[in-house]
């Protein structure tokens, strides 16, 4: 990023934000890590091979004619589709093409407090945390690490409900660019301003899942009353960083969802 690392220590902002929190009984959640990612450009290579696919394919068909389902994979089988996903078209790929909560949910807005400005070559807009891909991010754009900056998410009345929020801490296309910028320790969830919970993150290149009770409009039987409901919104508050080795910016690479109500 362009901003060097800020050293002055913010006391009164950390105050407020104890202050803030005081007094709230907020349930406070750990995250369900995934595998760690990696982006070199040996497994990019790997991933785009067509013989990496055929190896793939081979696996498939093999499980269908045995009758095992997705998650029966000997180790050998994982260690081969590991580099596939027949539903993704790139690496960089957070969603593939296959049915998910997407298919009948997408917030309708997404903005943030501050952004850091463009440059030539990279976008760092709020839009970035949820297009899908490792590749960009949401950089916040203030002097220090960006305590009290956010994300906030609106969706449609008849949006289905949320209950997994996933979120890819950091700027993790390449580790290096990872370790110079700074990630998110806590974030604060509101659900339409109000405070909902707190988010530890732990500081590695992965997706990091938390499980809510379903969040959005639950009286889903009348469809024309639903849609004549009012749009809600998800407001994700930076609380805590690891700081960067190099840059003070503070970086989320995605934020995106999981759910019900969609088949």
């Amino acid at each position: 990023m362009g901003r060097k690392k800020y050293t002055a220590i913010a006391i009164p902002i950390l105050l407020l934000i104890a202050d803030a929190l005081h007094g709230e009984n907020l349930p406070v959640l750990e995250p369900e890590v995934g595998p760690l990612f990696d982006f070199s450009p040996e497994r990019i290579d790997r991933f785009n091979a067509p013989e990496s696919f055929a190896a793939c394919d081979d696996v498939w068909q093999q499980m269908e004619l045995e009758g095992r389902g997705s998650g029966e994979e000997t180790e050998r089988e994982k260690a081969i589709l590991e580099l596939c996903d027949e539903t993704k078209g790139s690496i960089w790929s957070t969603v593939g093409a296959g049915c998910s909560w997407y298919c009948g949910g997408l917030p309708q807005r997404i903005t943030a407090s501050r952004a850091l400005p463009n440059t030539a070559n990279n976008s760092y807009a709020a839009e970035n945390a949820h297009d899908f891909s490792y590749e960009t991010a949401w950089v916040e754009g203030v002097e220090g690490y960006g305590i009290g900056e956010f994300l906030t998410y609106e969706f449609p009345a008849v949006s289905p409900r949320i209950t997994r929020i996933i979120v890819v801490n950091g700027y993790v296309k390449s580790e290096k660019i990872w370790r110079a910028n700074s990630r998110v320790k806590q974030l604060k969830v509101y659900k339409d301003d109000q405070p909902l919970a707190l988010l530890n993150l732990k500081d590695i290149r992965a997706d990091q899942s938390f499980s809510f009770d379903p969040i959005g409009h639950g009286d889903r039987a009348d469809h024309e009353k639903l849609q004549t409901m009012p749009a809600w919104t998800l407001r994700f508050e930076i609380v805590d960083v690891y700081k960067g080795a190099k840059y003070d910016d503070t970086v989320l690479s995605e934020l995106y969802f999981d759910g019900i109500d969609v088949h």
